[in-house]
C-alpha cells in the first residue's frame, strides 16, 4: 500500500520560509502524480502543488504560485515543497498524497 510521512512544519514569521519533506516507503513517488494540499483551521483540504510522475510538469494554486516549488528526490523517494515570502494565510496542515495514500500531515503556523 506504501506510507507517506511529511516534516519541516513549524512556526515561522511572516515573510519567512520553510521546507517540508515527505519521505515514501513501500511505493516510488514516481509511479504517479505527487501533490501537496493543506488544511486551513474550519476549512477543507485544498490543493496546494502537484508534480506530474515523470516530473516535466508542475501546477501551483494561484495563491501560493511564485512563492512555493514542489520537487522530488527520486534516490531518497522524498517530495519536497520549499516554501517562501510565507503569510499568515499560509497557515494550516499540510499533506502529501500519492494517489489514495495520505500522509499524517505537518503543520505550518505563520505569525504576522
Amino acid at each position: 500500500q506504501g506510507q507517506l510521512v511529511e516534516s519541516g512544519g513549524g512556526l515561522v514569521q511572516a515573510g519567512g520560509s520553510l521546507r517540508l519533506a515527505c519521505a515514501a516507503s513501500g511505493r516510488t513517488l514516481s509511479s504517479g502524480i505527487n501533490r501537496w494540499f493543506r488544511e486551513a483551521p474550519g476549512n477543507e483540504r485544498t490543493f496546494v502543488a502537484l508534480l506530474t510522475w515523470n516530473e516535466d510538469r508542475t501546477s501551483y494554486s494561484d495563491s501560493v504560485k511564485g512563492r512555493f516549488t514542489i520537487s522530488r528526490d527520486n534516490a531518497k523517494n522524498i517530495l519536497y515543497l520549499d516554501m517562501d515570502h510565507l503569510r499568515p494565510d499560509d497557515t494550516g496542515v499540510y499533506y502529501c498524497n500519492l494517489d489514495n495514500i495520505w500522509g499524517q500531515g505537518t503543520q505550518v503556523t505563520v505569525s504576522s
